[in-house]
């Protein structure tokens, strides 16, 4: 350490608030003037043409040369995901290739007016296209709900509509059997649950789904537990003239609502063994399978869950 005196210590401190003030203004000056600078941008496609279903031949994120302020510059380095850019369509009607050196004037009026597009790479967009078909596939709703303590669901949960209608090439379509929704989040319910939710955006550009929301309604009410014992039935048996399974019964603990508690019973279900696993895997206790249920009952325990097994022929 060095020995100052005050006045030195005075004049080391003036000097660094002289250097401070001087580098926040060259800073300033820095980020107020203009550059040009490369960002990530995705594509988003509209007016696309009806009837047509296409394929993008190139990735559906590109490079944009973008002029603009040292402002502009740091927070796009602070951007977690590329910025979305619309591209029209419009234009394969006639045409198999979209030239973005014919949209700046579109694309820049999606920007701030102090920021301007002077780029993009690739400069044109390629398309394969396809007959467009059609095809109807099942709501599935994505949920997370979270409820006060002895409440749950009570009953079927309601979709409207069950199923939506999916456009697009057939080699897509044949491997979409559902549609997701958005994740419908709720936290300490107690009541029952109506909204309206959003469909999960298309992962691809040329598959669009009609419509783009559902109405859903879940039955929420208090619930209790219900031991119920079922009968386990052992499949795959007809080698043998006796099958004796032990134990004979499957206690289920499941979570009902107080509505219905009274008018559930052991035939809403089936517990079965599959003999066909004893004769692959030479395995002496068989997992116990529960093959039916209600749909507004909850399992929360079975015992025993494995069970053994005696055997004629």
């Amino acid at each position: 350490m060095f020995n100052l005196n005050k006045k030195q210590q005075k004049k080391l401190s003036l000097f660094a608030i002289c250097l401070f003030i001087s580098f926040l203004v060259w800073s300033l000056f820095a980020l107020s003037n203009r550059y040009i600078y490369t960002v990530k941008a995705s594509l988003n496609y509209v007016n696309v043409p009806p009837k047509r279903a296409f394929h993008p031949l190139q990735s559906d994120t590109v490079a944009m040369q973008v002029e603009g302020t040292g402002w502009q510059v740091l927070f796009s380095n602070l951007r977690l995901k590329p910025q979305d850019i619309h591209v029209d369509l419009s234009g394969l009607k006639t045409r198999d290739w979209i030239l973005f050196s014919n949209q700046m004037g579109y694309i820049n009026r999606q920007f701030s007016a102090n920021q301007r597009i002077v780029s993009i790479s690739p400069d044109t967009l390629f398309f394969n296209f396809s007959k467009q078909d059609v095809k109807k596939v099942t709501v599935n709703l994505s949920k997370d709900i979270k409820f006060r303590k002895q409440y749950d669901i009570t009953g079927d949960i309601q979709i409207e509509p069950k199923f939506v209608t999916v456009t697009g090439p057939l080699e897509d379509l044949v491997l979409i059997d559902g549609w997701a929704t958005d994740t419908l989040r709720r936290n300490n319910v107690d009541n029952t649950i109506t909204a309206k939710v959003t469909l999960s955006k298309s992962q691809k550009a040329n598959i669009n789904v009609h419509p783009s929301s559902v109405d859903v309604t879940i039955p929420v009410g208090e619930v209790t537990e219900k031991i119920i014992e079922v009968p386990i039935r052992a499949e795959n048996s007809r080698a043998f003239r006796t099958v004796k399974v032990l134990p004979e019964k499957v206690r289920l603990t499941t979570i009902v609502s107080l509505e219905k508690y009274e008018d559930i019973d052991r035939d809403m279900f089936e517990a079965v063994i599959n003999l066909n696993d004893w004769r692959s895997n030479h395995i002496k206790n068989l997992p116990v399978i529960i093959t039916k249920q209600p749909d507004f009952v909850k399992i929360i325990k079975a015992e025993p869950q494995n069970v053994e097994f005696l055997l004629w022929k």
